[in-house]
């Protein structure tokens, strides 16, 4: 992890959805920080530098907050995201020291290409690890090139760097590298699988018109037998 960058956080003194509203106009981002044993302390981060910052720092992102003139190590738990305007509403933090151990989700990302005919299944997109607040890795990289069908990766295969311990299972699966499957074999399951849920669907348009087709032939034989 890179060294955490310093944004200057103003203290808030206005609240509700009115004043976050004001805040968020002015491109600025409400936040809170816990930690410590202490009491929340609310502040406003310039919306652009904190919006690059963590994206920068991912998912863990540890920001050097200057409050009052006074520096605060601060570790990144939720981000609350518009999801139509996809703008940042409002971030928590956990305060935290440098040399302090903390338990995060590391993101695991999977690259290469695995072999010929298969199929790569991340199980696990994140594992739990202990970690310096100053030393948390950013994502743990798991390489499947040339992989073969069955290959299994587990966390206790991930190469963690010095100082992080891993706290998820041992055994839990990250990547599982299974055979391909065929579309005709898919849409086969799938059949089956709703068989069994008993769902049915309606014929094809092309069926219905058929068999109306072949009602009026049928109706017509009859009224000649009839004669």
């Amino acid at each position: 992890m890179s060294a955490p960058e310093k944004i200057v956080a103003e203290a808030r003194t206005e609240f509700g959805k009115g004043a976050a509203r004001r805040i968020r106009r002015e491109d600025k981002i409400p936040a809170v920080l816990y930690g410590h044993g202490n009491d929340p302390v609310h502040v406003i981060l310039p919306g652009h530098q904190t919006m690059m910052a963590l994206k920068h720092g991912g998912a863990n992102a540890l920001l050097a907050l200057d409050i009052d003139g006074s520096e605060q190590l601060a570790l990144t738990k939720d981000v609350q995201v518009d999801p139509i305007r996809r703008v940042i509403e409002h971030v928590d933090f956990v305060a935290v020291k440098r040399g302090e151990k903390v338990t995060v989700d590391v993101p695991v990302h999977v690259v290469g290409e695995a072999g010929p005919d298969t199929l790569v299944v991340t199980e696990n997109a994140l594992v739990s690890v202990e970690a310096e607040a100053t030393h948390i890795p950013e994502f743990f990289e798991v390489s499947v090139e040339g992989a073969e069908v069955g290959t299994q990766i587990h966390a206790k295969d991930l190469d963690l760097p010095s100082g992080t311990t891993l706290l998820a299972d041992e055994e839990l699966l990250i990547v599982n590298v299974t055979e391909q499957i065929s579309a005709e074999a898919l849409e086969a399951e799938l059949e089956e699988a709703e068989a069994e849920a008993g769902i049915e669907h309606d014929a094809p348009e092309s069926e219905e018109a058929a068999e109306g087709a072949e009602a009026p032939a049928e109706d017509a034989a009859e009224g000649s037998d009839s004669e």
